[in-house]
C-alpha cells in the first residue's frame, strides 16, 4: 500500500518512526557544546580545533546530501536509512574509544555519515505522504518533535559526562541509534513511495542535479539555507556551552539546564511557523525580514556581555529560529514533484555544509579575538551576524522563483 493511502494516524505513526532518526541526529549534532570542556581538557584543543570537532560531523552529513537524496528519489526513505544509519552507531563507538584528536575527528565524520539520510527522510516523507497545503504545518510539526534530541544534550548529556565521562555519552547516543533504527525497520514501509516521474536509474539523478544547478533562482535558495540553521547550530551546537563557562562562569551542569530549557524552548518554533506560513506571495519577504532579525539578536549578546541578556537573548533566538520551517515550503513550492527529492536534497547539504562552515569561521575568530582586542564570544556571535545580515541580502537580490 502507498503510504499517501494510508489512515492519517498510519501516516503519522511511520513518520514519527522517521523522525526518530532525526531526533538522534539532532543530538550527535550538538554534542560539542556539552563535550566541549571535557574534550578540551583532555586534547588540549584551540578554539579552532574545537569548531573543526564539530564542523567534521557536518562536513560528512552535508557532503553526502545529493547521493542521500538520489536514493530516496530512486529506492525510498526507508531503505536509504535503513541501509546508512548503522553507521552512527559505528561512528559513536570509534569516537568512544578515541585517544587522539584525530581518531575524535574520524568518529565524528563516520557519525555524520550515518545521520545523513534522516534529516531529508522525513521532509521528503512529508512531501509524499500529505497533501501539498498540509507540507509547512506537517513538516513543522516534525521538525518541533525532532528537537526531542536537543533535550538529550541538555542536562541528560551533562549528567551522564560528570557521572562517568563524555565516553559514556557517546555511548549512551548509540545505545539510542540502535532503537531509532529497530523503530523505523518496525514502522515504517516503503510501498511505492518513488515519486511519479522520478529516475529510474542514478545517472538519470545526476542530470537532475544539473537542471536544478541552472534554474536561477536555485542559488539564492541556497544562498541563505548556508547561514541560516548555522546560525542557530553553531550557537546551541557549539559555543552555549564555552560561552556560558568562560564567559559567565556556569558549571557544566548548569550549562546543561540552560541547553535543555533552550532546546525545550525550539520545540516550540517549528510547529509555530508551520501553521502561521504566510503563503507562497509574501513567503520570501518574511525569511528576508527574519533573518536579519535573527541577525540583530547574535549582536546584541556578542556586545552587551550580560549573562541576563544572553539567557533573554538566547531564549529568543531558540523560539525565533522556528521561522526557517519556511524555507522548506519554499524549497517544496519552487521545484516540480518530479525534482523534489533532489531539490530539498540539495536545500539540506547547503543547510549543513553551511554549518560546517560557519562552525569552522567562528573558530577562526575565536582564535583571532585577542589580536584583534575583541573577547572571543564577542567575535565569535559578531560574525554569526554579519554571515547572516550577508546572507538576507543575497537572497533578497537573487532570482526568485515564478510563482
Amino acid at each position: 500500500m502507498h503510504p499517501a493511502d494510508s489512515s492519517d494516524r498510519t501516516r503519522w505513526a511511520m513518520l514519527m518512526a522517521l523522525v526518530s532518526g532525526f531526533a538522534l541526529s539532532q543530538a550527535f549534532r550538538t554534542v560539542a557544546a556539552i563535550m566541549a570542556p571535557p574534550l578540551q581538557a583532555e586534547f588540549h584543543l584551540t578554539p579552532s580545533q574545537l569548531g573543526v570537532f564539530a564542523g567534521a560531523f557536518h562536513f560528512a552529513f552535508g557532503g553526502l546530501q545529493l547521493f542521500m537524496g538520489m536514493g530516496m528519489d530512486l529506492w525510498g526513505p526507508r531503505r536509504t536509512v535503513l541501509v546508512v544509519s548503522p553507521l552512527t552507531i559505528v561512528g559513536a563507538i570509534v569516537a568512544a574509544t578515541a585517544h587522539s584528536y584525530p581518531q575524535l575527528i574520524v568518529g565524528q565524520v563516520i557519525i555524520g555519515i550515518g545521520c545523513a539520510p534522516a534529516f531529508l527522510a522525513c521532509t521528503i516523507a512529508v512531501s509524499r505522504w500529505f497533501e501539498p497545503q498540509r507540507f509547512a504545518a506537517v513538516n513543522g510539526a516534525a521538525m518541533g518533535v525532532g528537537t526531542i534530541g536537543l533535550l538529550v544534550t541538555g542536562t541528560p548529556l551533562a549528567w551522564v559526562i560528570e557521572q562517568w565521562s563524555w565516553r559514556a555519552g557517546f555511548l549512551a547516543l548509540a545505545v539510542l541509534a540502535v532503537g531509532a533504527w529497530l523503530a523505523i525497520y518496525l514502522l515504517v514501509r516503503d510501498g511505492h513511495q518513488v515519486a511519479e516521474g522520478a529516475p529510474a536509474r542514478p545517472l538519470d539523478a545526476l542530470r537532475g542535479y544539473g537542471e536544478l544547478l541552472r534554474l536561477p533562482f536555485t542559488w539564492g535558495i541556497v544562498v541563505l539555507a548556508l547561514f541560516t540553521y548555522a546560525s542557530f547550530l553553531t550557537f546551541r551546537g557549539l559555543w552555549l556551552g564555552p560561552m556560558l563557562v568562560e564567559r559567565h562562569g556556569f558549571s557544566l551542569v548548569q550549562t546543561g539546564n540552560v541547553a535543555l530549557v533552550f532546546s525545550f524552548l525550539s520545540a516550540f518554533g517549528p510547529p509555530l511557523y508551520g501553521r502561521i506560513d504566510p503563503g507562497d506571495a509574501r513567503r520570501r519577504r518574511w525569511l528576508f525580514w527574519y533573518t536579519l532579525g535573527f541577525g540583530a539578536l547574535f549582536v546584541v549578546m556578542a556586545f552587551t556581555r550580560s549573562v541576563v541578556v544572553d539567557l533573554l537573548a538566547g531564549a529568543v533566538v531558540m523560539v525565533l529560529s522556528g521561522y526557517m520551517v519556511m524555507q522548506y515550503a519554499d524549497v517544496r513550492a519552487a521545484y516540480p514533484s518530479r525534482l523534489i527529492g533532489r531539490a530539498m536534497a540539495v536545500f539540506t547539504m547547503a543547510l549543513f555544509m553551511g554549518v560546517a562552515l560557519m562552525q569552522w569561521i567562528t573558530g577562526l575568530f575565536a582564535n583571532a579575538a585577542p589580536s584583534l582586542g575583541m573577547e572571543t564570544y564577542q567575535a565569535v556571535l559578531g560574525s554569526i551576524a554579519i554571515l547572516l545580515v550577508g546572507a538576507a541580502i543575497a537572497f533578497r537580490l537573487l532570482p526568485a522563483p515564478r510563482r
